[in-house]
């Protein structure tokens, strides 16, 4: 029960920010730039700034699809990002640019990431199954031994993926602070502007927070369900 409150309160916590920066976003997207650019112009610009040359700027579809592609070093805007001329578009293609140059200059935190992913996709799928199979198979065995052992590699994996949302937060913080002291730096806001830029990509970040807190919570939760069931 304690598990299900906990869940429960995260989903919730989740769903306010989700919708917070919603809002925000909204609100900054009617925040015309005075410079006239649009995402896919600040987001050239500011490779530019940092001598990449060899980095895309594509209109991808979708809202919120934002992101770059370290495989084929792409920056990836959604079709309002790439087109729009405000604050949060701004706020949006610096940020996905501050990971193209986390990737130029070799940032540990992404190059950490990156070499994780293939590993999260397979256990992210099958984390929880191994978890339950094990835990059937003992029930079933009126014991634990082989299924408990299944279940801890469930365990291993969840635990896999629960770090990559964590390692995640400084990836995503620094892509952040990177684009804003960009932008701050060459001037490309004015104060207003700059503040809404500051203020999306802040709500943003949380969204990453709330996701790692949720993995941490079904893993200990899995983890009690394993090993109390051991004793």
């Amino acid at each position: 029960m304690g598990y299900m409150l906990l869940i429960g309160a995260i989903a919730l916590v989740s769903w306010l920010v989700s919708s917070r920066l919603k809002s925000k976003f909204e609100h900054y997207s009617q925040i015309g730039l005075r410079n006239g650019m649009s995402g896919a112009e600040i987001a050239e610009k500011m490779l530019a700034d940092h001598g990449i040359r060899d980095v895309r700027v594509i209109s991808t579809p979708g809202q919120l699809t934002d992101h770059y592609n370290p495989a084929d070093k792409t920056v990836n805007l959604s079709e309002a990002v790439y087109n729009q001329r405000n604050a949060a578009a701004a706020a949006v293609a610096a940020h996905e640019c501050g990971h193209a140059v986390q990737h130029a200059q070799a940032y540990s935190w992404l190059t950490m990431r990156s070499q994780m992913v293939p590993v999260v996709n397979i256990s992210s799928s099958l984390s929880q199954w191994l978890i339950m199979g094990g835990l059937i198979l003992g029930i079933a065995a009126k014991g634990f031994s082989f299924g408990f052992y299944i279940a801890i590699a469930g365990l291993v994996l969840m635990a896999i993926a629960t770090a990559f949302s964590f390692i995640t937060l400084p990836v995503e913080y620094d892509a952040s602070n990177r684009a804003l002291a960009w932008l701050k730096n060459k001037n490309m806001l004015s104060p207003e502007e700059y503040s809404g830029a500051e203020d999306a990509l802040k709500w943003a970040a949380r969204t990453y927070v709330v996701a790692a807190l949720g993995a941490l919570a079904s893993l200990l939760y899995w983890a009690f369900q394993v090993f109390g069931r051991r004793d």
